[in-house]
């Protein structure tokens, strides 16, 4: 059993990062949605009262960008809608510094190719 967890394990971690974190946001705008429609759908001043309002409102908070057409008014919703705009920050930061690194490992490949290439010239 111990043997069947790591290895699934190995096999999800050797995936590359970027589709992690896309697996990763569309968990949390699902949970998210789901949160938010079960908190706000009861209350009497909720603007969130339709399923497919909630994954809206997922959407554009995970993604930053606030239209503010939908908004949870319930602590519970709230506290949920604080979580996917901290979340959403964190998978940005996580993407840009994941693509930027990737670019750095290139260039100083590319750098020490160069190098290699001058230093066996010289030695000819």
């Amino acid at each position: 059993m111990k043997n069947k967890i790591f290895i699934l394990l190995e096999k999800v971690l050797s995936l590359s990062t970027e589709l992690l974190l896309i697996f990763l946001t569309l968990l949390i705008i699902i949970f998210g949605a789901i949160s938010v429609y079960l908190a706000e759908q009861e209350h009497q001043s909720a603007n969130i009262t339709k399923l497919s309002d909630a994954f809206w409102w997922a959407i554009v908070t995970i993604a930053t960008v606030g239209y503010g057409d939908y908004f949870p008014v319930t602590t519970v919703g709230r506290s949920i809608a604080i979580l996917m705009m901290l979340t959403g920050i964190g998978i940005f930061v996580l993407l840009v510094s994941t693509l930027a690194q990737r670019r750095l490992q290139r260039l100083k490949s590319r750098l020490k190719s160069k190098t290699e290439h001058k230093h066996s010239i010289l030695k000819l």
